[in-house]
């Protein structure tokens, strides 16, 4: 009689078979990595170009002691060192990757760092720069790259190794230049914050002189008069100035600038009266569409104040905002005094009347349409130039705005709108 029973055979034949599906599942698998990863070269260039991408990311937060110890272990690997270092623009460490026990000449970095800041080129470090009492040391020779921003210096990449060979120089130096390039960027990155955030104190300051005066002065009107339309009026300017005034949040929602301009109108409807007529035409579609923050008032303030200010009876303007597919189209027309379309050419170029009259010989006028060109500014530095504003106008014509804003954008996704 056999020593095993038919279940037990049952499950051996079971447990090859298991292990034979693993084995082919295995080897499918290590067939279509090699297939997906493809020649040596190409698999190493994969591992490079990661590498790099993940010591782009800190690196463009700017250089501090958080980003540097975040991408010093990717720039260590990228290079293949045992040590490396990153300093500030004063030498001093900011970060250390790959200290050996017995072998941490970390205390000797800013020496090396102020060198090659000094030089402002790269510094090849013999062995009697990193002298050490072990024979085993293996950072006994280094090089050291300044980290040039802006044609100023940012800092400074270390290497340590066993010997500072031809390739390693270069390597380094090419890392460095690399390295400088994403703290530019970072720094590009910056400007284009500060400038669009003084281009919304601009919108600010405009919206800040004329309107206030006004909208005050129309609510002390009905304080005796009316009291409860002078409340309601008052409550309404706080709310647009809490909106306009905000400090937080580059974009916002159709919705709300809407809103922000329905506020805006209920005042000045509070001062013109009768002579301000409003026509509103909004697709439902497109409310959750985001926009960057003050985009559409300035255009509407420019309908009434440099369009029915100077008419003479009642004026009509126009918002409407279509669903277009990828874009919403929005435009905002008035049938107002209107514009010298070469002045606001200008004005939308960043000329100013005084440089025209300087080259014309001209009066000086008042100039129109700064708000505009402020908004133009702020539509092409996120969307790009094919997102200008387009101007329709002409003297005694009325003004016509459009504006087309992409449904999706990177920028204003990722910043969003900021909370209420």
């Amino acid at each position: 009689m056999p020593w095993f029973s038919t279940g037990t055979a049952v499950l051996l034949v079971g447990a090859a078979l298991v292990l034979l599906i693993a084995a082919a599942l295995l080897l499918l698998r290590a067939v279509g990595k090699r297939q997906f990863l493809g020649t040596v070269q190409e698999r190493a260039t994969y591992e490079t170009l990661h590498t790099a991408s993940l010591a782009a990311r800190p690196l463009r937060a700017r250089l501090n002691a958080d980003s540097a110890r975040r991408a010093g272990r990717h720039l260590r690997s990228l290079l293949g060192v045992p040590a490396l270092a990153l300093t500030d623009a004063s030498g001093t460490v900011l970060a250390w990757e790959g200290s050996t026990p017995g072998h941490d000449h970390r205390s000797a970095v800013p020496v090396h760092a102020q060198r090659a800041l000094d030089s402002g080129r790269t510094e090849v470090l013999g062995p009697g720069d990193t002298p050490c009492d072990r024979a085993d040391c293996p950072l006994r020779q280094g090089v050291v790259v300044p980290l040039i921003v802006a044609e100023q210096p940012e800092g400074a990449l270390a290497v340590y190794g066993s010997q500072a060979s031809t390739g390693l120089v270069l390597a380094t130096t090419e890392v460095a230049r690399w390295v400088s390039t994403q703290l530019e960027l970072a720094e590009l990155d910056r400007s284009r914050a500060a400038v669009a955030e003084a281009e919304v104190r601009a919108l600010r300051a405009q919206i800040s002189p004329h309107f206030i005066y006004n909208s005050l002065s129309a609510i002390a009107s009905f304080v005796r008069t009316d009291p409860e339309r002078a409340r309601k009026l008052l409550v309404e300017f706080a709310e647009f100035t809490r909106y306009s005034f905000r400090r937080h949040g580059d974009f916002t929602t159709l919705a709300e600038e809407l809103r922000c301009i329905d506020r805006y109108l209920l005042l000045e409807r509070a001062r013109f009266g009768d002579r301000l007529d409003v026509s509103l035409q909004v697709a439902p579609e497109v409310l959750s569409v985001v926009v960057p923050f003050l985009c559409l008032q300035p255009l509407v303030e420019n309908a009434v104040r440099h369009g029915l200010e100077r008419r003479a009876g009642a004026g009509h303007v126009v918002i409407r905002a279509e669903d277009a597919g990828s874009e919403a189209w929005i435009s905002v027309e008035d049938d107002g005094a209107g514009m010298d379309p070469e002045r606001l050419a200008r004005t939308l170029k960043g000329e100013s009347d005084e440089t025209f009259a300087q080259r014309t010989g001209s009066d000086r006028q008042r100039e129109p349409g700064i708000g505009l060109r402020n908004v133009d500014e702020r539509l092409r530095q996120i969307f790009g130039d094919g997102y200008g504003l387009v101007v329709e106008t002409a003297p005694s014509a009325g003004t016509k705005v459009r504006v087309r804003v992409p449904k999706f954008h990177p920028q204003a996704v990722q910043n969003g709108p900021a909370p209420e």
